[in-house]
């Protein structure tokens, strides 16, 4: 059996730079974790508050009783001699260094992937080099509502999901598919088939709402048992629809109504290329 490197055997800080194998067929959901990464950096602890990042197995969900059918298999693709010349090849080798992690990580990409679509995403667990910034709330008054500066820190992102050839992506994702679906098994899913789940997460960010006006935010103060200068302030969506949404729902809004149409633009050429299974 081939030995597997354990991506999980040497925890890192969410802005290390040594998360492990990539799978970035799928890149426009990887795109949408960066831009979480910005909110979650808003959210942050203090720097000298430790806060221990969640495990894997804290984050899965119960299994099925029964295993459901395959909905959208994949025929099977011959796999790169180098997946990081593949990469360099769809996106430029100059944002595969500056957005992307090359280094191996096939769990952590299908934890990232499956946590998209539920009430959390641990930072901890995503497979992208985190952009520059801060999130920002813009305030009027007693008022806050998610600031249009945020936006254009998101546009390297959104603009590499734009240039990628998706043909070229969904070849990539087919080739590298059995490492995944090994992964996914791995961190307790059972044999259920990865690919039926990163469809079933797109369909839900395809069906975030663009919300026409500004959204409006409120600020969560959480205070220890000892006085900080800097306590950990948490934002949250005011409309309770907004914030029941998944976390991948959850920042396709934050991100802007232009930007969310750009991804939801790519997702959707993305989608047509993965239901239709066969390599071409």
């Amino acid at each position: 059996m081939r030995n597997r490197p354990d991506p999980f055997g040497e925890r890192r800080d969410p802005e290390g730079r040594s998360w492990g194998p990539v799978v970035l067929a799928v890149v426009t959901l990887l795109v949408v974790a960066a831009v979480a990464w910005l909110w979650w950096s808003r959210n942050a602890a203090p720097s000298g508050e430790v806060r221990t990042p969640p495990s894997v197995a804290e984050t899965l969900p119960p299994l099925p009783a029964v295993e459901p059918a395959v909905r959208y298999p994949l025929d099977e693709a011959e796999p790169p001699a180098d997946i990081t010349a593949a990469l360099a090849d769809l996106f430029g080798r100059k944002a595969v260094l500056a957005l992307l992690q090359t280094h191996e990580f096939p769990r952590r990409f299908v934890a990232t992937v499956d946590s998209l679509g539920r009430a959390h995403s641990p930072p901890a667990l995503w497979p992208v080099v985190p952009p520059g910034g801060r999130f920002t709330a813009q305030r009027t008054g007693e008022t806050a509502v998610l600031a249009p500066a945020n936006s254009a820190r998101y546009e390297p992102l959104v603009r590499l999901a734009e240039s990628m050839d998706v043909g070229k992506a969904a070849d990539l994702y087919r080739s590298i598919y059995p490492q995944l679906q090994s992964a996914y098994e791995e961190l307790g899913y059972g044999r259920r088939y990865f690919n039926d789940r990163v469809i079933e997460v797109i369909d839900q960010l395809l069906a975030a709402p663009e919300p026409a006006g500004p959204v409006q935010l409120q600020q969560l103060v959480i205070k220890g048992p000892m006085a900080d200068p800097r306590p950990w302030v948490r934002w949250e969506f005011v409309d309770p629809q907004l914030q029941s949404l998944t976390a991948g729902q959850k920042i396709m809004v934050r991100m802007g109504a232009q930007n969310e149409r750009r991804l939801k633009a790519r997702l959707v050429a993305l989608r047509s290329e993965l239901v239709r299974g066969r390599a071409r």
